[in-house]
């Protein structure tokens, strides 16, 4: 992530919307033209990931009292904030969780491909949502869709930061808040059976952005990993990373920089590695053409095709 860094270096005028993180924190996009939806049949199998969340995390557990969860990759610091939301039956604003596991992870790529699909930041979920919970975990109804529900709201309160620090005196900052428009409260008796609100609210810079910032993923990869954050984290990961890396020159990611990325909470580089074979294992049984390789010094990742290049198109800008 070091050579990224460099264009940090000509922006120095503090917080900056969620539209400038892209061109600031990636590198140039292999595709110059937008990714659009190819017309077939199973279009509805894709899901997406912003590119910048394919290299930013969650947490991965839960943790009662946290408010602000932030780490560090170099010279970046990534950090979530918790936030608040109005209660209906109280009048009054309150403190959720913070996001945390696989549940944000599967809402975002759902969120995302219903903005895209919708060709709106206003999304239609009342059905379609509790429908792709099923297909992806296996369970429609009850404990699971509460659960979804809980992390939804989490995710639609929280504010993402991501800063870079030039050295001890000076930082740049940026502030993304994903969904700003939501209803998602609990009836009071929690005997009623529990119904999705009719429509979610991206911002728009954001969605802006995930026009020509998606990075596709395939819903049967997303139901393979759906019991792991760190795997989805890992497959997001490669999706965006692999087909950008020049075809002579493999790229070296070391240990250091691996735990960095997914493995903040592991104080033992030994317990990492190991959970971090176990889980690689499961995303290239799923992502089988990803050409990568691990030795005790790091991973080393060639040129490979994207997981899902095939099922998409490019559309040319119009003519003017």
């Amino acid at each position: 992530m070091g050579r990224l860094l460099d264009a940090y270096n000509q922006a120095r005028t503090g917080l900056l919307p969620f539209g400038d993180i892209v061109p600031k924190v990636l590198p140039p996009p292999a595709l110059k033209l937008p990714v659009r939806f190819q017309p077939a049949e199973d279009q509805s199998e894709l899901y997406f990931q912003h590119s910048v969340l394919c290299q930013v995390g969650l947490p991965y557990h839960d943790r009662e009292k946290l408010r602000l969860w932030e780490h560090r990759q170099g010279f970046a610091v990534v950090a979530i904030e918790a936030g608040h939301l109005l209660d209906p039956h109280r009048g009054k604003y309150v403190a959720v969780g913070m996001p945390w596991g696989p549940k944000p992870r599967l809402i975002l790529a759902y969120l995302n491909a219903e903005a895209l699909r919708q060709n709106s930041p206003t999304i239609e979920i009342e059905a379609s949502l509790t429908a792709f919970v099923k297909r992806i975990r296996g369970l429609g109804y009850g404990r699971e869709i509460k659960m979804f529900k809980e992390q939804l709201r989490r995710l639609a309160a929280a504010t993402i930061r991501l800063g870079i620090l030039h050295n001890d005196e000076a930082a740049d900052q940026i502030n993304a808040h994903i969904v700003t428009g939501i209803n998602l409260w609990f009836p009071k008796d929690e005997r009623q059976r529990v119904i999705w609100n009719s429509t979610v609210r991206l911002s728009q810079e954001y969605f802006d952005s995930l026009q020509n910032h998606a990075v596709p993923l395939h819903e049967s990869d997303l139901a393979a990993l759906a019991q792991t954050a760190m795997g989805l984290d890992i497959y997001a990961w490669l999706a965006q990373r692999l087909h950008r890396i020049n075809g002579g020159k493999p790229a070296f990611i070391p240990w250091t920089a691996l735990r960095e990325q997914f493995g903040p909470d592991y104080r033992q580089m030994f317990n990492f590695k190991r959970e971090f074979r176990h889980t690689l294992a499961k995303v290239l049984a799923r992502y089988q053409t990803a050409r990568i390789e691990l030795n005790e010094k790091g991973m080393t990742a060639r040129n490979s095709p994207p997981p899902v290049a095939k099922r998409l198109v490019l559309i040319s800008p119009p003519k003017r």
